[in-house]
């Protein structure tokens, strides 16, 4: 089995799927889901399946390892790894904790960490079972940007308990990348640890899908001869994908009350009483409740939910030439199939690599915290994150290389409707979107170390 076979997944934290989605009565139900040929999806799932237990279990169990990485051939050798040798180093580092950068892995090491509350599609499984994907997290970390990884997986049932957990830990790494941690919690966990801790604290499921998403859709509008700040979004689901995605929008210009995020209750308005904090941060002023009613004359709609979710009379009411970012894996909110049968004005996203324009995490995590190490910067702020929108958003404009059509058997991608984000395998991603990020980073004021320097 390719060990990339996952890049066909989106991995995000999603609201929950049960949404009122229009109805007008006092008493909401969900949507149910269908899909099409159920019996081809579940010879399609079962001969996956036995291929992902296959590939996790042999040769050797688990997907990572642990390498040596100076020589240890001789007595000598030894001597300098351990005792004796290695007394002077710890020296150094008691000395100045700076110099542990210098003379161990602390500077290329990311710790992985979830409490399982929220494995892909599959819920509060708890941190043992989310330890295959915090695996896969970190190959894509080693394979696309050459950063170690130890997975860590935590029981905890408070967001102290995590966050303390983390506090004791973090000194052995470069940076700290929150995965899989349901909403509203990974908000408190993420902020605290950003406050108290030195080095940089990424919520892949939050900030990572948030950039994806912004950089497509400024390409897609762009297309479409529309701009952010003018623009209708409809964003479906409020978990840590759908609230990270509203802020960044709206700190890139989109228009507070020309947002509407909704959840399980409808659209979430100023006028609600039973918000969080953070659905507060992106309540808009409207006399507008459910999802139908947003989606009338809307220019983009971005679904971080669940399956089969937006109707053919939904998309059909949204205003010409709308961008439809569909995310939801492994069947979106609606299909492109469907989508295109109604609308052929629209440009189309989806969570999935058989489809154009995949929306795909991977494009950003790696790279954003290659950037981060690389000049040891102490977090990842806005300014970073928004550099790396920017870098990704302009390489899509760039011609595509010969090996980056060969990787996906294309005869020929250019900007366009169905090119608006680039490939996770372009290897233009290595450079352009870590060297955006550490720039930003110096420029901000939160490099340790100048990049030049790296």
């Amino acid at each position: 089995m390719d060990v990339f076979a996952c890049l066909g997944r989106l991995d995000l934290c999603f609201e929950p799927v049960e949404l009122w989605l229009g109805q007008r009565t006092a008493d909401p139900h969900p949507l149910e889901c269908t899909v099409t040929d159920p019996e081809s999806f579940a010879h399609a799932d079962a001969d996956l399946n036995r291929q992902a237990l296959e590939y996790h279990a042999h040769p050797k169990p688990g997907k990572i390892g642990v390498a040596v990485t100076k020589p240890a051939a001789t007595q000598h050798d030894l001597s300098l790894a351990y005792t004796p040798g290695v007394a002077e180093p710890v020296r150094r580092i008691h000395a100045d904790p700076l110099q542990a950068y210098e003379y161990t892995n602390k500077g290329n090491l990311v710790a992985v960490i979830t409490d399982g509350s929220a494995v892909l599609g599959l819920g509060n499984v708890g941190g043992l079972a989310g330890k295959p994907v915090m695996e896969g997290k970190a190959v894509l970390f080693k394979q696309f940007a050459d950063i170690d990884c130890f997975d860590i997986e935590v029981q905890a049932e408070h967001p102290q308990a995590f966050i303390e957990t983390v506090m004791r830990i973090a000194p052995s790494f470069g940076g700290i990348n929150l995965e899989d941690i349901a909403a509203p919690h990974c908000f408190e966990i993420e902020q605290s640890l950003i406050e108290q801790l030195d080095i940089p604290v990424f919520h892949d499921d939050q900030h990572g899908t948030a950039i994806i998403i912004a950089a497509g859709l400024l390409n897609a509008l762009e297309i479409q001869g529309k701009s952010l700040e003018e623009a209708r979004i409809v964003v479906l689901g409020a978990g840590a994908a759908g609230i990270a995605g509203v802020r960044l929008l709206m700190t890139l210009g989109a228009h507070r009350n020309n947002i509407f995020c909704v959840d399980r209750q409808g659209i979430i308005h100023t006028g609600r009483k039973d918000l969080n904090p953070y659905k507060f941060g992106v309540a808009a002023d409207t006399d507008k409740r459910t999802l139908s009613d947003a989606m009338e004359g809307a220019d983009v709609f971005i679904g971080v939910s669940g399956p089969d979710l937006v109707s053919p009379e939904m998309l059909a009411s949204m205003a010409p030439r709308p961008v439809v970012f569909a995310l939801s894996n492994p069947v979106p909110e609606i299909r492109p199939s469907v989508a295109m049968k109604v609308r052929d004005d629209l440009i189309m996203a989806t969570g999935r690599s058989d489809y154009p324009n995949q929306i795909n995490n991977v494009l950003g995590f790696p790279f954003i915290f290659r950037g981060a190490l690389d000049v040891r910067a102490s977090r990842i702020n806005e300014d970073m994150q928004i550099a790396a929108v920017e870098a990704l958003r302009s390489l899509a404009h760039e011609p595509v290389p010969a090996e980056v059509l060969e990787a996906y058997k294309l005869e020929a991608l250019q900007f366009g409707p169905d090119y608006i984000i680039p490939k996770p395998f372009d290897p233009r991603l290595r450079d352009r979107v870590p060297r955006a990020v550490a720039l930003a980073a110096i420029q901000s004021g939160v490099a340790r170390i100048p990049q030049s320097s790296s």
